[in-house]
């Protein structure tokens, strides 16, 4: 007995096919196609709509390099791309939880430093500033605090923070302009 005819799934097999060979109207056809329903599952396992765009431009920034790789005979082109997308989200997850517990950690170390420079004449006014650098970083979104504090408390580069969280390197440098603009206002708005 033959399978039924698709004309969805053949046209889908077509533009990834293309999109192998480097076709940028066959990846937008395929975007067009897919994009809703791969952001609708990227935002109910993000539970944020920012996060969940940088899910799909991940997923989709993948696609486009490994379309050759799309083997019909495993799986129809959407369910191929859904792994995709549910697999960056995965990631993105597993890399919220690490930078936690690392924020946890050096928020720790730094408070144990804090209570060892006491004798400092300063020292007050360090700590007020530093109470105020914290509860600014506590209003901005998770996604901007993060980067924010693996650049300025983890030293590390753009390049660097783009490879350990695994996004685009255009998307970490917004994503810490956005976070020094707000905690700038923030730390404005308490001095006013």
């Amino acid at each position: 007995m033959s399978a039924v005819p698709n004309p969805d799934r053949e046209r889908d097999v077509e533009l990834l096919a293309r999109i192998a060979k480097g076709d940028e109207q066959a990846f937008a056809q395929f975007y067009q196609r897919c994009a809703d329903g791969l952001f609708g599952l990227a935002l109910k396992m993000m539970n944020d709509a920012g996060e969940a765009q940088d899910v799909l431009q991940d997923g989709f920034s993948y696609m486009w390099k490994k379309a050759g790789t799309y083997d019909p005979a495993r799986s129809s082109p959407f369910t191929w791309a859904v792994m995709i997308v549910r697999n960056k989200a995965i990631d993105r997850l597993r890399t919220r939880q690490r930078q936690a517990r690392i924020v946890e950690k050096a928020t720790t170390e730094f408070l144990h430093f804090t209570d060892a420079d006491d004798v400092s004449s300063r020292e007050p006014v360090r700590r007020e500033q530093c109470a105020e650098v914290r509860a600014a970083l506590a209003e901005i979104p998770g996604d901007q605090k993060q980067v924010v504090e693996l650049a300025f408390f983890s030293g590390l580069t753009h390049e660097q923070i783009a490879q350990r969280l695994n996004a685009p390197l255009g998307t970490v440098k917004a994503r810490i302009r956005r976070g020094l603009l707000r905690l700038r206002d923030h730390l404005k708005g308490e001095r006013v």
